[in-house]
């Protein structure tokens, strides 16, 4: 059975996302900046109120992933932190300042998931490495276990040739998890055209906020026709996005 994997940014999008039919998320925060790491109630709830596998995103800040050594030691706290609070696995990305795979925190963050036998997932700033080939023979020699990719565009679809490649090339050594614009409607092509077994998606929908903005003061983050709302999990778009890819 192919696997789906809901990208979520709360404890009600899990929820959304177990009533849907899903079997695993990804738990953020701050999806609007690319996902940062989630509140430890999240998921500490979402735990014990479901047979959801959850791996936790550890990513401290917005913009890219070359982190100082300092950030780097905070992301290794807490990894470890979300580990021992039930996580299934821990989604991150090091990479140097050239963009190449920082091998070294690679290695620990590798080291520390699989020390609680756990999954490590190294997310989609594989997707902005100057040679995907070159960083995925280091994340298949580290161990990671499995990597989400758009394929390098910023919608999967878009790069389903890499995805294709990805899959085909290192597939029996690294799981491929392709990401980004992924939904009921595409699913299945992306499935058939490039070998892969799962897929990740947010299922998104919006819900309204009138107290987003007023006269003077805005928090808005979506443009219209959005502008006042907030992006959530929606309940049915999981349940077709699971349906679709086992038809």
């Amino acid at each position: 059975m192919n696997q789906v994997e809901i990208c979520c940014g709360s404890y009600q999008d899990a929820i959304a996302a177990y009533r849907g039919g899903a079997k695993r998320v990804e738990l953020n925060s701050a999806l609007s900046v690319g996902g940062l790491s989630p509140s430890l109630i999240a998921l500490r709830r979402i735990k014990r109120e479901t047979d959801l596998k959850v791996i936790c995103m550890v990513r401290p800040r917005a913009a890219g992933f070359h982190y100082d050594a300092v950030e780097a030691e905070l992301m290794l706290e807490e990894a470890r932190l979300f580990l021992e609070n039930g996580a299934d696995g821990i989604a991150f990305g090091f990479l140097s300042e050239d963009g190449k795979v920082d091998r070294e925190n690679t290695q620990r963050m590798v080291t520390l998931i699989h020390s609680y036998k756990k999954e490590a997932v190294f997310h989609r700033a594989i997707d902005v490495t100057p040679d995907i080939d070159a960083a995925m023979k280091i994340l298949v020699e580290l161990k990671v276990d499995r990597v989400l990719t758009s394929g390098q565009r910023a919608k999967a679809m878009e790069g389903i040739a890499c995805i294709e490649h990805l899959q085909k090339t290192y597939g029996k050594q690294i799981e491929i998890l392709p990401g980004s614009g992924m939904n009921a409607s595409n699913a299945k092509e992306m499935i058939e055209t490039t070998g892969v077994h799962q897929i990740h998606s947010s299922c998104k929908d919006y819900r309204e906020d009138r107290t987003t903005f007023s006269e003077y003061v805005s928090y808005a983050y979506l443009s219209q026709p959005h502008e006042m709302d907030y992006d959530v999990v929606e309940e049915s778009l999981v349940r077709k996005l699971v349906q679709s890819v086992n038809s």
